[in-house]
């Protein structure tokens, strides 16, 4: 079973942090979109119960219906920090993806990768401490600046950092919707990350993948007890 380090402080975290970016992969293509298996990763919280919900849902990545589908309900054992997220998100995500029999090609997490405050967000901790492929989705800007790209699907513009580095891209997957924020996690490039995105959402602005992740994992918390 995978695991995960659970640290005893922000200090301590920050330091897992940093010594596990040293093993991110960024000179990989990543597996070609289309093809294979893509699972979608996504969590819920109770915070009255101190529970977390996590959902790992594979598709195929050819005709995007669901392959199999698993969840995990634990309680949140790391503090909310902004930049640390991983820490209560990662010990409950593994547990449902390492309950699938499906072995994956990708995993897609609803947040980021490389646009990071400190360069390592989920996508990047779920990558390393698995070796899947893995990039992020996100619905929401974070820490770093972006042009508003075009207004057709598939326009993007690079996202920022404040050192001036690419660390992403502000991808328009339906016309006239509001972009999604792609990075890579791990094992993949932007490019190929981002024709993922596209071809994971061919109707709606986030990815099969994460929608229907986020309705397992909401489900899964609602039924916990």
């Amino acid at each position: 079973m995978t695991s995960v380090k659970i640290p005893a402080g922000e200090a301590e975290a920050r330091a897992i942090q940093d010594e596990l970016r040293k093993s991110v992969v960024l000179d990989e293509a990543g597996p070609p979109p289309g093809r294979g298996l893509v699972a979608g990763v996504d969590v819920a919280y109770d915070d009255e119960r101190d529970l977390v919900a996590a959902a790992a849902v594979v598709l195929d990545a050819a005709t995007l219906e669901v392959v199999e589908q698993a969840t995990a309900v634990g309680h949140v054992s790391f503090p909310y920090v902004p930049g640390l997220l991983a820490f209560r998100e990662l010990p409950t995500v593994l547990a449902a993806l390492d309950s699938l029999t499906a072995a994956p090609d990708l995993v897609v997490c609803d947040g980021y990768g490389l646009a990071h405050p400190r360069g390592f967000g989920l996508a990047c901790h779920l990558g390393v401490v698995t070796g899947l492929p893995s990039m992020g989705v996100a619905k929401n800007p974070f820490t770093f600046t972006y042009e508003e790209p075009g207004d057709r699907r598939g326009d993007a513009a690079p996202l920022v950092a404040a050192d001036g580095v690419v660390v992403g891209r502000a991808l328009r997957t339906q016309d006239g919707i509001k972009p999604v924020y792609v990075s890579v996690g791990h094992r993949i490039s932007l490019d190929t990350a981002c024709a993922h995105a596209l071809a994971l959402s061919p109707r709606f602005r986030i990815p099969e993948s994460t929608r229907h992740a986020d309705s397992l994992c909401r489900r899964a918390l609602r039924e916990a007890s």
